[in-house]
């Protein structure tokens, strides 16, 4: 029998446990990433961001926070970032054309600059759209960051910072990336504006 009580509070208790988890084995990795945003901003560049799903929904998100803003009491000039996954043409385009393993390469081919940051957000670490836009970036001289889950996949080897939430629950690494995206946001705000 459906306990309904007993869920919500494991629920969130997983929730917090993972946080805290998140805490010891990827502050190093928020800090550095932290670092290379405020570098990548001062110098005038932009942020890229990447994922499928709810990623993509996270990307969509992150953007906004870094273009508005996150901190109400901040009054500062957009940072500029963009989520690639929200251009429904490009998107449906590319993958009927050119196949949907490249659909991300091909934005940061077409507006990615040496300087840029691609994040890249995948659960899996194995999504291939995703390791393509790293390959792309990479080649471009664009710093990449993966916000991954539980070994990081693929892409942890293949991005310049890889911070992989210690879970394997989908729920609980996407909740982990979208503190992680606004611990970063701020970070930039409170040391640049």
């Amino acid at each position: 029998m459906f306990r309904r009580k007993n869920f919500i509070e494991e629920s969130l208790r997983e929730s917090s446990d993972i946080k805290l988890k998140v805490l010891e084995s990827c502050f190093d990795g928020i800090n550095a990433a932290g670092d290379k945003l405020i570098e990548a901003v001062r110098a005038g560049h932009k942020l890229l961001l990447c994922g499928n799903g709810g990623s993509a929904a996270d990307c969509q998100h992150l953007a906004t926070e870094f273009m508005v803003r996150l901190s109400h009491d901040i009054k500062r000039k957009a940072i500029g970032a963009i989520a690639l996954t929200t251009d429904s043409s490009n998107i449906t385009a590319g993958g009927n054309d050119i196949g949907f393993d490249s659909i991300f390469a091909r934005s940061v081919e077409g507006i990615g600059n040496k300087g840029d940051v691609l994040i890249g957000i995948s659960t899996s670490g194995n999504s291939k759209n995703v390791i393509n836009a790293v390959h792309k970036s990479r080649e471009m001289g664009i710093y990449t960051i993966g916000l991954l889950g539980a070994s990081g996949g693929k892409l942890k080897s293949e991005c310049d910072l890889s911070i992989c939430v210690p879970s394997d629950n989908v729920q609980r690494i996407q909740e982990s990336h979208i503190t992680i995206g606004h611990i970063l946001c701020e970070i930039v705000e409170r040391e640049l504006y």
